[in-house]
């Protein structure tokens, strides 16, 4: 079983803010977070997300784009009432 490390980090203050943001919305500590963003880091792991991003964007970016362009328009069409 692994034993977990104490270290010490600066961070500016907004920076830190805006990690433990980041934590609570992934409903992470912050030390978990930091942990997982070093290990995507360090494994690859981002970088093949981040690629696996881009090839969705590549091949489907117009039908994201057109899809989004109509969930934003305002509805031209009034919905019958249900009787």
């Amino acid at each position: 079983m692994a034993t977990n490390k104490q270290t010490q980090v600066r961070l500016d203050e907004s920076v830190l803010e805006a990690g433990k943001a980041a934590a609570r919305s992934r409903r992470l500590d912050f030390n978990k977070y930091v942990e997982r963003l070093i290990i995507e880091d360090t494994t690859g792991a981002r970088a093949a997300g981040m690629a696996a991003a881009q090839r969705l964007i590549d091949e489907q970016g117009t039908f994201l784009d057109n899809l989004e362009q109509q969930l934003d328009a305002p509805s031209t069409q009034r919905q019958p009432d249900a009787a």
